[in-house]
């Protein structure tokens, strides 16, 4: 049987002959279910037709598949309005303009159906920004949050290649660049659209969430206070700048400007989540699940609070919360990342009450959606793996010896996540000596530099590029490491980067910085693989979503590491999370004894010492060292054969 083209099906809708369409949308449904533009079509047809109640049923299978397609949301609000039911209409068109603000359709609904003044006026200044925005760009936008980018960035080099100082059009290419996560490509285009149009609040906006994004919290600051000074009664600026001061560690200016803004906007869940971030970074733990819980109370389908509360790992869910998680995650949503956060807070509350069976479900199902969510590539990884182990030679490694920046400053905590590396980071800022500061991406942006846009298996261009580097480009790069990372510094002799990622990049760090300290921290098999996949993280670990990857994963890093230690001998510290447990003051010695550092009495009551921690474990590095953390993935034993199986091979 011919299967129907979609152009062909669009051809019939336009000429206005809907039940051909309807019947050659039907033909190739039989063939492809799930096809999204047939069921999309198919729903168009139902409603020209009049037939409501199919169309519905073309949406629901639609949305279920598709939850972030907003032209779904957009035609049922065009059913719900042909039928008289306006509040529906009116629900449906809001939640399509959140995933696809492109869609002018519906935001010409929301200004005539809505009585909201706050809706009324974002409509009109939608409305307004799409009228004006050339015919191209308008498909650029919409390619965009269709998650169409290939199509959405040849459409707007295009345009610019003849209109090179459209700033409009440089805003949404970084757009673009940003979601292919190529985030020194946006920053540059949004730079170089603010120099053409310094008063453009929308370029600042993007900017100043770049340079967040890319971590360089001191630039983004400045940025977010020259915008608030510029729009001061703005609470989208206040916000931008409560989020700056929160990350250069202005705590209270934070706190204040948070609930300043909820003062104004009680109702907005956003604000008493980040308010309760800020709480629980200083130690403040009381504050942190108040807020998280008034969140929840104001949006009891928002998931993130609820994650929130279970990740600060001391949270013990009530009965009514847990009841409420569970209704809320059988509720149909158009936002999977709602449902990710609530299966792994459901996961933590059922392993409170230590019904295992209940807990592992959740975790599964949590993964299972993250897993379709995430873009990772285990054989990509396993091929940049090999790519260090080929070029870091013994003779290369000879070659490039002592060329970087002498410096001492730096102690690089790296490994796997969930193997103590914040414990060890908090016994190591309990001494006189060292600055404790954050997981910091310098590293990983060097990597991303150097590389250009080639990241794919042979063709990348890292590490190889460094053979053509001279030493004194190569020495640069450690400088503006230490340059950079001096925001986060109180002025002691040495500081610690926990980025665990950085372990890919022993080869690359030991070249531009050859004195800075190198600590691995390990962690029993199980006990490291099935903490990695109970936890969810923000991002940059995309690995740890499948029992698959996260073993691969590992087997990977165990054999970069064992070829780190061949290439650099002796310079390079292997912690064991379990020794630490089992023999404190014994491990801890050592640890100095590799830094060249006596030790402390602080360093032993590491407990006591008062700062932001920013990981999941800032509840756990405030208590003195215990055994809850060792071998907890006995509890679950049961349900780990495909993981144990995996890493026995």
């Amino acid at each position: 049987m011919h299967i129907p083209e979609i152009s062909s099906i669009q051809k019939q809708i336009q000429q206005g002959r809907f039940t051909v369409a309807l019947t050659l949308a039907k033909q190739l449904l039989e063939n492809t279910p799930e096809d999204l533009q047939g069921l999309y079509l198919a729903a168009v047809c139902c409603r020209y037709l009049e037939l409501y109640s199919d169309a519905n049923s073309y949406l629901a299978r639609l949305i279920r598949l598709f939850p972030s397609y907003g032209r779904g949301y957009q035609e049922l609000g065009h059913i719900y309005r042909a039928t008289g039911e306006s509040s529906k209409a009116l629900e449906n068109y809001l939640l399509a303009v959140i995933r696809n603000p492109s869609l002018h359709a519906s935001w010409q609904a929301v200004s005539e159906l809505t009585d909201n003044n706050e809706e009324q006026n974002t409509a009109k200044h939608n409305l307004d920004y799409l009228q004006h925005l050339p015919k191209a760009l308008a498909s650029v936008l919409s390619f965009i949050y269709e998650d169409k980018l290939d199509k959405a960035e040849k459409l707007c080099r295009h345009f610019l290649l003849q209109h090179p100082k459209h700033t409009e059009g440089m805003r949404l290419l970084a757009k673009i660049a940003e979601k292919h996560h190529v985030l020194d490509d946006a920053e540059f285009l949004l730079e170089t659209a603010l120099q053409l149009a310094p008063d453009n609040h929308w370029l600042q906006f993007d900017y100043i969430n770049i340079l967040h994004h890319r971590q360089k919290f001191e630039s983004a600051y400045v940025q977010a206070l020259q915008l608030s000074e510029r729009m001061p009664d703005d609470n989208a600026s206040l916000l931008l700048l409560a989020n700056q001061e929160a990350a250069i560690g202005k705590y209270d200016d934070a706190i204040a400007r948070y609930q300043s803004l909820i003062a104004k906007d009680a109702n907005n869940a956003l604000l008493p989540l980040l308010l309760g971030h800020v709480f629980k970074t200083i130690g403040q733990q009381q504050e942190a699940i108040d807020s998280y819980l008034t969140a929840v109370e104001l949006n009891k389908s928002f998931g993130d609070p609820y994650w929130s509360l279970a990740n600060l790992k001391t949270f013990s869910f009530p009965q009514e919360l847990i009841e409420q998680m569970l209704f809320q995650v059988t509720q149909p949503t158009g936002n999977n990342e709602d449902v990710v956060h609530l299966h792994f807070a459901l996961g933590k509350a059922f392993e409170n009450q230590q019904a295992f069976e209940r807990s592992f479900e959740h975790y599964r199902l949590g993964n299972q959606i993250k897993r379709d969510m995430v873009n990772y590539d285990s054989e990509m990884m396993a091929n940049n793996f090999s790519l260090q182990k080929k070029f870091f030679t013994p003779s290369q490694v000879n070659k490039l010896h002592d060329v970087g920046d002498p410096a001492r400053d730096p102690i690089l905590i790296l490994g796997l996540p969930r193997t103590g590396s914040t414990l060890l980071e908090q016994i190591l800022s309990s001494h006189s000596q060292i600055d404790g500061t954050l997981e910091l991406p310098n590293i990983l942006a060097y990597v991303q530099e150097l590389n250009g846009r080639k990241f794919k298996h042979t063709d990348a261009r890292y590490p190889k590029i460094l053979e053509e580097l001279s030493a004194e480009e190569l020495a640069h790069f450690g400088q503006r490491y230490l340059k950079e990372t001096q925001i986060h510094r109180k002025g002691a002799p040495y500081f610690i980067d926990k980025m665990p990622n950085n372990f890919r990049h022993i080869g690359l760090i030991k070249t531009i910085l050859p004195n800075a300290k190198i600590i691995d921290t390990r962690r029993q098999p199980l006990s490291c693989c099935f903490s990695v996949y109970k936890q969810l993280f923000a991002e940059g670990q995309e690995f740890s979503y499948s029992f698959d990857d996260i073993a691969k994963y590992y087997q990977g890093y165990l054999e970069l590491m064992a070829h780190w230690h061949q290439v650099y001998p002796k310079q390079i510290l292997t912690l064991d999370y379990e020794s630490l447990v089992a023999s404190p003051t014994e491990t801890i010695t050592k640890l100095f004894d590799y830094i060249g550092l006596p030790l402390e009495a602080a360093c032993l009551e590491f407990y006591k010492t008062k700062r932001a921690v920013r990981t999941a474990s800032s509840e756990q590095v405030r208590q003195p060292i215990n055994q809850k953390g060792v071998e907890q993935w006995k509890c679950y034993e049961l349900y780990l054969a495909e993981l144990k199986r995996i890493l026995a091979q």
